[in-house]
């Protein structure tokens, strides 16, 4: 492919990715519904907003800003109609380590290049394949994430300020004794106030924002109380200007598997989140290459007004998919609503207390776990809660980009050993025929036909190597591949080997029914160059057996 061909190919997907005309045909339905099922989302966004953005590290403007911005660019350009964007806890737990590195700069360069890392995945048409993911890696690393916010909100609900530590779980620890030496109660039971509101409202009135309720509740008992509670503080009146101060080449390549990272949560958060609204949902198709290339879009632009990186999440899609949302419209609403909440309201925002916003985290950890599912997926197999428990373990201990490769990585590995097991070298009966039975006996004493079942590939070779090389007794061996399911370069060398064993031991090796493309991998690598030669690969099992015969008729018997 010519470079002039390769970017013609490069510029036909990314317009085949853009908004079309047919995008917005169900805004003409239900206006009035997508309008309310907006301001309702906005509702419930507003506290996540801002607790997420004071989480991430740099400030609860940059979590509203994000929510107005990428919630706008995603709900334009994205493959959902149902999707609301905006930021979420997972992205928390990689932003607080660049913002102790690299600062508010870091963050904002981190989400500019997920963003063209998105674009890229949507241009090379990958979103279907985030389903391919594990299972137990995604409830792992879900219930890991949860497990991080909620130490992350320890020192806000507290009300201890200065805690240090590497890790988030020593800068939890370090909250816990420093509240142990003063004891300050209002801001625990501030935050635990409004956590237990919103979980038991949920389970009351599962439409009502009592996140926001509470929110409000406890501002208002900090605001007519002399309780001494740390706040949000001043917030812009106003968006910020766009401006790309924040670029900064010589980072790239520290910044890179934060980056990574992010593209890779954003990613998977989105693209299941889709999947969840479509299910919702009676008519609602999402398109995974367009979802991403929105959310790509988003995470530029996001970037230069201030904000954090941002993907679509199921609490808000669900909120939005129960108001009554059919159309992109909702998404957009929720967007200006959040953008005329900081034009109009920043100083009554300012006011709202740093442990009522971490309650609001901590009751959406809560949520975050389904611990159902990972009851069954722990008592399903072995391999399963394996995987589970070491993704959960190692993003609590280290972090998220260490705890998906890591978790991957094992599950691959246990796969591919799952998979290797179901291959098998299968000694099977030759058919008789009307031959005499001083034949029969010939053929029983020196012929014999393995038959190989299953992918014969690098987890499985080894094995096949072990057992053919142990035949014995034998003059003639025949190799039935009409059942092999696939063949790699390793599978293909191994199998050369132990046919260059059996020829050493003067056995003489026949090869049947090799499909075309197993054919292929076998002449590459001249594993059966020299049968071909002979005439020793035949189309059939009964061609490879009368060759056999006609080969031990013509050889003395005593020789076996």
């Amino acid at each position: 492919m010519t470079p002039g061909s390769a970017v013609r190919l490069v510029g036909g997907r990314l317009v085949g990715l853009l908004p079309q005309r047919a995008d917005w045909v169900a805004a003409r339905r239900d206006p009035r519904g997508d309008l309310v099922a907006g301001l309702t989302v906005a509702v419930v966004a507003l506290p996540l907003a801002l607790a997420f953005g004071v989480t991430s590290g740099l400030g609860a403007q940059a979590g509203l800003v994000t929510a107005v911005v990428a919630g706008a660019v995603a709900a334009v350009f994205g493959g959902s109609n149902l999707q609301v964007s905006g930021p979420t806890g997972a992205m928390t737990v990689v932003l607080v380590p660049v913002v102790q590195r690299f600062g508010a700069t870091g963050v904002l360069m981190v989400g500019a290049m997920a963003g063209v890392v998105l674009v890229a995945l949507a241009a090379a048409r990958l979103g279907r394949y985030v389903r391919y993911l594990p299972t137990p890696v995604i409830e792992g690393f879900t219930a890991g994430i949860a497990v991080v916010i909620a130490l992350q909100q320890l020192p806000a609900a507290l009300g201890v300020a200065g805690a240090h530590g590497e890790k988030v779980w020593a800068v939890a620890a370090d909250a816990v004794a420093r509240f142990a030496a003063h004891p300050h109660p209002a801001p625990v039971a501030v935050a635990l106030a409004v956590a237990a509101s919103m979980l038991l409202g949920a389970r009351w009135r599962p439409g009502w924002p009592f996140s926001l309720v509470a929110v409000a509740a406890g501002t208002v008992l900090a605001e007519t109380t002399p309780l001494d509670l740390a706040r949000i503080g001043a917030l812009p009146t106003a968006l910020p200007a766009p401006s790309l101060d924040f670029l900064d080449g010589h980072a790239v390549g520290q910044l890179l598997p934060s980056a990574l990272a992010v593209a890779a949560l954003a990613a998977l958060e989105s693209l299941l989140s889709a999947t969840v609204a479509d299910a919702m949902s009676v008519d609602s198709r999402h398109d995974p290459d367009r979802e991403l290339f929105g959310q790509g879009l988003a995470n530029l632009a996001a970037p230069l007004f201030g904000g954090i990186p941002a993907t679509a999440a199921i609490a808000r899609t669900a909120v939005n998919v129960r108001a009554g949302a059919g159309s992109k419209l909702a998404a957009l609403t929720h967007a200006a609503a959040l953008a005329v909440i900081v034009l109009a309201a920043s100083p009554l925002v300012g006011r709202i207390p740093l442990a009522a916003l971490a309650g609001v985290l901590l009751a959406t950890t809560v949520r975050m776990v389904q611990a159902g599912s990972l009851w069954a997926l722990a008592r399903a197999t072995r391999r399963d809660a394996l995987v589970l428990i070491l993704t959960f373990t190692v993003t609590v201990v280290f972090d998220l980009v260490t705890a998906v490769a890591v978790g991957i990585g094992v599950a691959v590995v246990l796969a591919l050993r799952a998979v290797a097991r179901t291959a098998r070298v299968e000694q099977v009966p030759l058919e008789p025929g009307d031959h005499s039975a001083a034949e029969h006996a010939l053929l029983a004493e020196h012929i014999v036909a393995y038959r190989l079942d299953g992918p014969l590939f690098f987890a499985a070779a080894h094995r096949l190597l072990i057992e053919l090389s142990e035949v014995a007794d034998v003059r003639v061996v025949i190799l039935r591949m009409s059942r092999v399911s696939t063949i790699d370069a390793t599978g293909a060398q191994v199998l050369g080997d132990a046919i260059a064993r059996l020829h050493r031991r003067g056995i003489t090796v026949l090869l049947s029914g090799v499909a075309p493309g197993h054919d292929q991998v076998l002449a590459a690598l001249g594993i059966a160059e020299r049968l071909r030669r002979d005439g020793l690969v035949f189309p059939d099992t009964p061609a490879a057996i009368a060759y056999a015969r006609r080969h031990l008729g013509c050889v003395p018997a005593a020789a076996g």
